[in-house]
């Protein structure tokens, strides 16, 4: 069996002639471009670090009829042992970016992994659209693509529905005929679309009878005649350096509008086809969702212990650390972090077998997210309030201790118990990297809304609830005692 992709061929594979733009310009190689280079280098590390021979068993796995190893994201588990197995592989890729590529090639997987456990759904809506995905889950999986994609439609009016929106607004259909259909409009959000190979298309949100123009799922390379990915602002570019950037100016994913400008389609790559309830169904009566989401509280863990070390660090370095309410609130902090790591143990344990694969507690799944969601921006704020006016007393750049007058004063005035001079801003470079550049800001929003709004999760977790089994708790109070009881019992 051939061994497992390597970095270097997936920043080849890139090379294809994607249409990618920024700052009003199409871009040549994105591999090459400031604005992309760096974090399209941190996502083929990730390939580099399952190749390599000490990480090769732990990372992959052999898929039937493949000819070579490919990331345990594509692994679909059969026991809670497996789902274990494959969890320490995504825990270790999370760990390479500190938990902040939330868009790494194992989300996609594993939102394919889930959906395809549940292909039973798809043929019940129609045998072709099955094979189809079927299909296409071999083939990307047994190549290891890294997949992206867009689920949400824009929406420049919230008051109409999205068949209201103005015309060519949101991805619908447009034409078909024997050999496919023809997409036009917009689908978001892109992340991670400049560094993937393919994207997914499909919609998340309800969709109601009469829009089954809007009813579609499919799957194209991103290099696709008439698709044009729009990058937002890259923080990447924008990164001084790595000394004083060294987040943004590495794991930076550049979320994207996809814009399907008459893209054609062939009917292999389509899995759902003008069926709005099939766009609900392979999310939500598959695995799919639960897997995906499952996944982003992987990474969240990682990201989580490393705020919490952040958090102490802070503390050591501008010598708080031995402060009796700043303890208390390092000592929250951990708890918080331990939560949802607990939470995530726990929705494996009290898993179940769908069919013959293990998926995770569905409640104590939508639980994480409704908790998480919350919770982060709330770390982010408690970790900044122990910080104090630290993180914004820094030197402008590292060039300011090239200055020979300059460079005194900064290692006069940077002090700390812990660290020298150097050592202190480097740290509370990356400190404010994490939790207040625009980078930083930009994973709070991402944390609060990934899954959706509020109510989306904790509707979620209202329809996964086990009420039946909580209402009998409260029925067996009430059963055991009656107004006639008390009457009879009482002297007269």
């Amino acid at each position: 069996m051939d061994a497992c992709k390597t970095g270097s061929e997936h920043i080849k594979s890139l090379r294809d002639g994607r249409a990618v733009y920024i700052d009003g310009e199409a871009v040549g190689d994105v591999t090459c471009h400031p604005a992309f280079r760096n974090a399209i280098s941190s996502a083929a590390s990730l390939y580099d670090f399952q190749a390599a021979p000490e990480q090769i068993e732990r990372m992959t796995f052999a898929p039937e009829g493949g000819n070579r190893r490919v990331s345990r994201a594509w692994q679909m588990p059969r026991s809670y042992a497996e789902m274990v197995e494959r969890r320490r592989a995504l825990t270790a890729w999370a760990e390479l970016s500190f938990g902040f590529m939330g868009r790494s090639p194992d989300h996609l997987a594993s939102a394919l992994v889930g959906q395809r456990m549940g292909l039973d759904v798809f043929a019940r809506h129609g045998a072709a659209r099955a094979n189809a995905f079927r299909d296409y889950f071999d083939y990307a999986s047994r190549n290891d693509l890294f997949l992206t994609y867009v689920i949400i439609n824009p929406q420049a009016d919230r008051s109409k529905d999205a068949a209201d929106q103005d015309q060519d607004l949101i991805a619908r259909i447009v034409d078909e005929d024997t050999s496919g259909i023809t997409i036009r409009g917009a689908k978001m959000l892109g992340t991670s679309s400049i560094m993937a190979n393919e994207v997914f298309v499909a919609n998340l949100q309800p969709l109601k009878p009469g829009e089954e123009d809007l009813a579609f799922c499919c799957a194209l390379p991103l290099a696709s005649k008439g698709l044009r990915i729009l990058s937002r602002r890259s923080y990447e570019q924008s990164a001084v350096s790595v000394f004083d950037n060294p987040l943004s100016s590495r794991f930076d994913e550049n979320d994207a509008v996809i814009y399907f400008d008459s893209v054609k389609v062939p009917w292999e790559r389509i899995f759902v086809h003008r069926d709005v309830d099939m766009c609900r169904a392979q999310f939500h009566d598959t695995p799919g969702h639960i897997y995906q989401n499952y996944q982003s509280q992987i990474r969240l863990v990682v990201k989580l212990k490393f705020l919490v070390a952040l958090a102490r660090r802070l503390a050591e370095t501008i010598g708080t650390i031995n402060l009796p309410p700043v303890r208390e609130q390092l000592g929250l902090l951990a708890a918080q972090a331990g939560m949802v790591e607990a939470m995530l143990h726990g929705m494996e344990a009290a898993g179940e077998l769908y069919g013959q694969w293990w998926i995770p507690n569905r409640h104590q799944l939508y639980s994480a997210q409704v908790v998480t969601q919350d919770l982060y921006p709330r770390m982010i704020n408690d970790i900044r309030k122990l910080a104090g006016g630290s993180l914004i007393m820094l030197p402008s750049s590292f060039r300011d201790f090239a200055n020979p007058t300059l460079a005194p004063i900064i290692r006069k005035t940077q002090r700390s118990p812990a660290l020298d001079p150097d050592a202190k801003v480097k740290f509370l470079k990356a400190a404010w990297d994490a939790l207040g550049s625009e980078f930083g800001s930009r994973h709070v929003q991402y944390e609060m809304f990934y899954a959706g709004a509020q109510f989306v999760t904790t509707g979620h977790s209202f329809r996964t609830y086990a009420w039946k089994d909580a209402t009998r708790l409260v029925d067996q109070l009430l059963e055991s005692f009656s107004l006639a009881e008390a009457m009879s019992n009482t002297p007269q």
